[in-house]
């Protein structure tokens, strides 16, 4: 696994990303999303002191004893939006310690990664190299970035209309319509904070389908190739 360059900083906001290899889907069901998500939620937290597998094989009450004393751990990173697609995923995040992203990235992906090849009975990297991050140094990038994460889904036309949006369970959008995230791994206040009402939310998105489809004007603040 290469190193990275540019070391990643505490406090600071970043756009990560990463794709499967030879761009094969990996995320093929809802209960690989669900997993996926299932261990984001998990592995946000600086210490989880066993591994998801061994807490998924608990009961039901030491189940809920885990979580109730791991949810009073400090985090790694808050994120504030998310998106899962077929082949790739993205996720807008802060890293609130040092070396709290690359932890994070390295065990969410080495854990998703040996759950799909167990599930489909392959070996091998599932991940096409390391994760890609770029620093968010605006709020302009900063809401660019959060509406292109969360339109993804209909900018790539896995869903036609941006009104249908609101039942792709893969990504934060419909999380930012509630009072309560549905994922409790999501932070919507940082977000929320530049629209007065919801509403304002939605327009800013909506308002960008089109053009954001084109990608060329800022495929600089992406990291799809």
């Amino acid at each position: 696994m290469p190193y990275r360059k540019t070391p990643l900083i505490s406090e600071e906001i970043y756009h990560l990303c990463n794709r499967s290899v030879a761009k094969v889907p990996v995320f093929q069901n809802k209960y690989d999303y669900l997993r996926a998500m299932e261990l984001i939620d998990f592995y946000r937290f600086i210490n989880t002191q066993i591994r998801f597998s061994h807490y998924n094989r608990l009961d039901f009450k030491k189940k809920s004893d885990f979580i109730y004393t791991l949810y009073s751990n400090k985090t790694l990173v808050d994120i504030y939006a998310f998106c899962l697609m077929p082949n790739h995923f993205h996720l807008l995040v802060k890293q609130n310690v040092d070396g709290g992203v690359a932890k994070f990235m390295r065990i969410f992906q080495n854990s998703y990664a040996k759950y799909l090849n167990i599930k489909t009975k392959r070996a091998g990297a599932v991940w096409q190299s390391m994760f890609k991050a770029v620093r968010i140094e605006s709020q302009e990038q900063l809401l660019h970035v959060f509406r292109y994460i969360n339109l993804n889904p209909v900018t790539s036309y896995i869903i036609k209309d941006f009104k249908d949006l609101i039942n792709y369970r893969w990504c934060s959008y419909s999380d930012y319509l509630l009072n309560k995230p549905l994922n409790p791994f999501l932070d919507t206040k940082t977000i929320n904070s530049y629209f007065k009402t919801t509403d304002k939310l939605i327009s800013f998105l909506e308002n960008q389908v089109n053009y954001q489809r084109t990608l060329n004007q800022i495929k600089h603040l992406m990291l799809e190739e």
